[in-house]
């Protein structure tokens, strides 16, 4: 489990900020695990995926209207993103 690790007293301290965390927390005491705190994934509030729902409509409608194949899309998707990994 890749966790980060956090003393007892840092844990009590910033718990407000690590409740919003994204991976598990290894809390310790004395430089020794004596627990886990593992975020819950929240769901998505309902007018996010209404507004999901509209941008992947919105996006099939457009592909749909100018022929643009699935794969063509993850080609450019896939050249963008290691073009903008070698810029750094």
């Amino acid at each position: 489990m890749d966790a980060t690790k956090v003393g007892v007293r840092e844990f009590r301290h910033r718990f407000g900020e690590y409740a919003e965390a994204d991976k598990p927390i290894a809390v310790t005491k004395h430089g020794r695990t004596v627990g886990f705190y593992i975020p819950v994934r929240r769901r998505p509030e309902t007018e996010d995926l209404v507004a999901y729902r509209e941008a992947s409509e919105s996006l099939q409608a457009w592909v749909r209207e100018r022929g643009v194949s699935e794969a063509a899309l993850v080609e450019e998707f896939d050249r963008l993103r290691k073009e903008k990994r070698r810029r750094g």
